[in-house]
C-alpha cells in the first residue's frame, strides 16, 4: 500500500466538491462552449481545492508526479498555468526540459529524468516528459527504431518502479482535434504577441498529424499500465479541459483540509532609526 492509500477517510474536504454535477444546459453557449461566469466560478473552486491538498501533500510528505503529454496547442500549458496560479512554487513544482544536450545524449535515457523528481512534501508537473520519445522523436526521426522499441520495453518497468517506492504518478494526454489545432496555430499565426508560441516544430507536427496519432497510440498499447494508466482529456474546449483535469487530479490523491487557521499579524517593533532622505534614492519614472 502506498503512503497516499493509508487513510480511507481522506478526501472528505473535497468529497461533496466533486461529486456536484459539473455544468448543465444552462452552464453553455449557443456553440457548445462553456459559459465564461460558470467557468470562473468553478475554476476558483478547483484551485481552492487545490491550495488545501498542497498543504496536505507538505504537511505528509507525499511524492506527487503529474505528467502533461499532447499534441501542440492541445492546452498543456494552460491547465499547468492555472494549477500554479494559486499554489506554492516551493511545493507545486513545473519542469519543463530543452532537447538534450550531447553528454545527455549518451547517457541512460530515463537519466535526466531523475533528478527532477518529487521529493517529500512536493507536487513535480512535467509540461512534456520521457514521452517525447516515443512522441515526438519517433515521429521526427531524432531517435533510432532500436531506441524507441527499448523506451516501449523499458517505460512501464520504470513507472512501476516509480510507484513502488511510493511517488504517486498521474498520467495525461490532452486531445485535440486537427481542425482544432489548425485554428489554434492559425490565431497564433494571427497575433504578433502570440507567434513566438507557433514554431516550426509546431508546422511540422501539423503535418504529420496522423503519424502523431500512430506515435499516441502505440504509446498507449505498451505504457498504459495498471499501475499508472494513462489518463485522456478532450481539449478542443479549453475551459472544459481545465476544469475536468483538474477536478480528477484532486480525486486520484485523498486529502482533507488542513488549511492553517489565520494568524495574529504581530506589531511592529519600535526602535529608534531615523531613515536616509528619500530624495538620496533612485525611483522609476512614474508614468501612470
Amino acid at each position: 500500500m502506498t503512503d497516499h492509500e493509508e487513510d480511507p477517510t481522506a478526501n472528505k474536504a473535497s468529497d461533496a466538491l466533486l461529486r456536484e454535477t459539473p455544468a448543465g444546459p444552462e452552464h453553455y453557449n449557443s456553440r457548445g462552449k462553456l459559459k465564461k461566469a460558470f467557468y470562473e466560478r468553478r475554476l476558483d473552486e478547483l484551485q481552492e481545492e487545490l491550495v488545501k491538498l498542497q498543504y496536505w501533500v507538505h504537511e505528509h510528505g507525499l511524492r506527487v508526479l503529474v505528467i502533461f503529454e499532447g499534441r501542440g496547442s492541445a492546452g498543456k500549458g494552460g491547465v499547468i498555468k492555472r494549477i500554479n496560479e494559486r499554489t506554492s512554487a516551493r511545493i507545486v513544482r513545473t519542469e519543463a526540459l530543452p532537447k538534450p544536450t550531447e553528454r545527455e545524449q549518451t547517457q541512460w535515457y530515463f537519466q535526466r529524468y531523475v533528478p527532477l523528481l518529487p521529493s517529500g512534501g512536493e507536487i513535480v508537473l512535467f509540461d512534456r516528459s520521457w514521452y517525447n520519445r516515443s512522441n515526438v522523436e519517433w515521429v521526427m526521426k531524432f531517435c533510432t527504431e532500436q531506441q524507441h522499441q527499448e523506451f516501449l520495453r523499458t517505460c512501464p518497468e520504470f513507472e512501476r518502479m516509480l510507484v513502488r517506492s511510493g511517488i504517486i504518478l498521474v498520467k495525461y494526454w490532452f486531445s485535440i482535434s486537427y481542425e482544432e489545432q489548425e485554428r489554434r496555430f492559425a490565431a497564433r499565426n494571427d497575433e504578433p504577441v502570440k507567434r513566438w508560441k507557433l514554431s516550426d516544430m509546431d508546422l511540422e507536427e501539423h503535418r504529420l498529424y496522423t503519424r502523431y496519432s500512430m506515435a499516441k497510440d502505440t504509446t498507449f498499447q505498451h505504457t498504459d499500465i495498471k499501475e499508472a494508466p494513462w489518463y485522456v482529456v478532450p481539449s478542443d474546449d479549453k475551459r472544459r479541459a481545465r476544469l475536468n483535469c483538474i477536478s480528477h487530479l484532486l480525486s486520484q490523491i485523498p486529502y482533507e483540509d488542513v488549511v492553517p487557521d489565520p494568524i495574529e499579524i504581530p506589531a511592529r517593533e519600535e526602535i529608534p532609526y531615523i531613515r536616509p532622505p528619500m530624495r538620496e534614492q533612485t525611483f522609476v519614472p512614474l508614468l501612470y
